[in-house]
């Protein structure tokens, strides 16, 4: 397999873990990245951006657990899930390029675009707090994605198809990893047990904003294209009975959905998040290595 050739990894029969490799040309290189008739490219361009951007934000912040998990095998199972959805991102970038004619590589997608321009959900840029927090997070990111990965599968785009049947086997491990934990912690001891209901407490606000559809989402999904996140609430909600029913946790009140981060209105993390994750770029923008 080539490295520098991302699509490869999604039908290849050897081992996929491309991100490990040294090459950065286009990912879709060679690929048939002809948009769908009757399918609008700038739409289909910004959708891939908004389940890109939410795969790069909540990467990043998986990376900033290295060194703070609470043992080194589960850095190892944090940075690879980081990895995992580092390289979704990175088809899903490409994929905006060649969809919206502009040609633009994912450089440009995760590098120079402002706080405003990101389309992530806002759950996926909350702050590093404890690991509590990052497990309850992880657990209800992995398990929507996953539902949407799945209803993506046969998508008229059959770029954004194969991206999503590729996705679907990484993603079904981070949620089952996520569960795992979220189990152990919330049927451990009383102060294990406490840690897990808080951090599901105080990211459950966000939740509403999963299921809400943005324009292009709706105008998509009627074309066969995306999926209307509104039709993944009843599995999510079974899934998250069955594992917190098992980590005797309780599920948070509901609140009013806020729908900001796919319209690019963000918490007040974000800004930082990618002034660091940009520093180099910006300041070296020609570089290569």
């Amino acid at each position: 397999m080539s490295f520098d050739n991302v699509y490869e990894a999604l039908t290849g029969d050897g081992d996929a873990r491309w991100a490990f490799g040294t090459g950065f040309a286009d990912p879709l290189n060679g690929v048939d990245t002809t948009v769908p008739p009757d399918v609008d490219g700038a739409d289909l361009a910004a959708y891939c951006l908004m389940l890109g951007d939410d795969a790069l934000i909540m990467s990043h912040r998986l990376q900033e657990w290295c060194t703070n998990a609470p043992e080194l095998e589960e850095e190892v199972a944090l940075a690879n899930i980081g990895l995992d959805l580092l390289g979704q991102t990175r088809l899903l970038y490409a994929r905006a390029g060649h969809a919206d004619g502009t040609g633009r590589g994912e450089d440009h997608y995760a590098f120079f675009r402002g706080e405003e321009e990101f389309a992530n959900v806002r759950l996926a840029e909350t702050p590093r707090g404890d690991f509590g927090d990052l497990i309850a997070t992880l657990l209800v990111f992995a398990t929507w994605r996953l539902a949407l990965l799945q209803r993506l599968i046969p998508s008229r785009d059959p770029v954004l198809a194969a991206i999503a049947a590729k996705g679907v086997k990484e993603v079904a491990y981070h949620r089952d990893h996520a569960a795992q934990w979220t189990v152990r912690l919330g049927d451990g001891t009383d102060e294990s047990h406490r840690r897990m209901q808080a951090g599901l407490d105080r990211i459950w606000p966000l939740v509403g904003e999963l299921f809400t559809a943005h324009e292009v989402e709706t105008r998509l999904a009627r074309s066969g294209v995306a999926v209307d996140p509104a039709g993944l609430r009843a599995e999510f909600d079974a899934v998250l009975e069955q594992v917190l029913t098992a980590a005797t946790l309780r599920r948070p009140a509901d609140v009013p959905p806020d729908p900001g981060g796919r319209r690019g209105l963000h918490t007040d993390a974000l800004g930082p998040l990618l002034a660091e994750l940009q520093s180099v770029a910006r300041a070296h923008p020609e570089a290569t290595w």
